[in-house]
């Protein structure tokens, strides 16, 4: 009997993560927060609707989507004309600003096929992390808040091993909208969001930066080809802020061997904080 292609890539990515981290063997740390590392959780299938038809610098840093009101038959239309995103971006005053310019936001197709814009979620008020992502998706997208399907569950647990509540945190994503079928954005896409992102860091002033996979990391540092493999678990920086890249949380869903070394890194970000995990919860 063939051996299924999702087996094949957990052991593939298993071996990889141990090749990465230098090792060939080594027992779990026992205080390692139980449960951000345990096994997910069966998903039931989702519902289904009768008659409907988705650079780095080294430092010393799920349906388809839905076609706006009004508009039927052939895709999606172009953009509104808008100012430069820049523009737009730099005269925010605050965060609540920068949300509310995200929400209008036209500048690309993305306003079209989008049910809402994903602006960001969190202490705005100089937080100790501020963890960055890819792009909504289909929950996000129904929601407008980040990080709130089941790769967002997994982040809580992320967040809860490190001894913060969600509240504590900020979190964002370099793509305001989903992009259909959650694909990678595009660099144009990236392009027309990213000036909100960093003024929105620029605003929240975090202590640290998570970025969570390959695409926040080629956003945050402008390096399109990097792989995030080779950067994770690096300190960098974003301007002056310490800037630690490591696996996405949707990442881990696939590959949990993944979550140890994604552990290693968010202690990483605990030391350099002066910060120690909570004790383990028995349950």
């Amino acid at each position: 009997m063939p051996v299924p292609r999702d087996l094949l890539a957990a052991v593939r990515t298993y071996l990889d993560v141990e090749i990465q981290s230098g090792r060939r063997r080594q027992p779990l740390d026992p205080a390692v927060v139980a449960d951000f590392l345990a096994p997910p959780a069966p998903v039931a299938p989702a519902p289904v609707r009768a008659g409907s038809g988705g650079r780095a610098v080294p430092a010393a840093g799920s349906g388809g989507a839905r076609p706006p009101a009004g508009r039927s038959g052939a895709g999606p239309a172009d953009p509104a004309p808008q100012a430069d995103p820049a523009q737009v971006a730099a005269a925010a005053p605050d965060v609540a600003a920068v949300a509310e310019a995200v929400r209008s936001c036209r500048l690309c197709a993305l306003a079209a096929t989008r049910t809402k814009s994903v602006p960001g979620v969190g202490n705005a008020d100089s937080p100790l992390v501020m963890f960055i992502g890819e792009a909504p998706g289909r929950d996000e997208d129904l929601r407008g808040e980040p990080f709130v399907g089941r790769a967002g569950q997994l982040l809580d647990k992320m967040i809860a091993a490190m001894g913060f509540a969600r509240s504590e945190v900020f979190i964002a994503n370099v793509l305001k909208c989903r992009p259909p079928d959650n694909r990678t954005p595009t660099p144009d896409e990236m392009a027309h969001c990213l000036p909100f992102l960093r003024r929105q860091i620029q605003l929240v002033r975090p202590k640290t930066i998570v970025a969570l996979g390959a695409t926040a990391y080629r956003g945050l540092t402008g390096d399109p080809g990097a792989s995030i493999s080779k950067f994770r678990g690096l300190w960098l920086k974003f301007g002056d802020i310490p800037l630690l890249p490591t696996f996405h949380p949707a990442y881990l869903l696939r590959a949990p061997a993944a979550k140890r070394v994604v552990w290693e890194d968010l202690q990483k970000v605990l030391a350099f904080l002066g910060r120690t995990p909570p004790p383990v919860q028995k349950k």
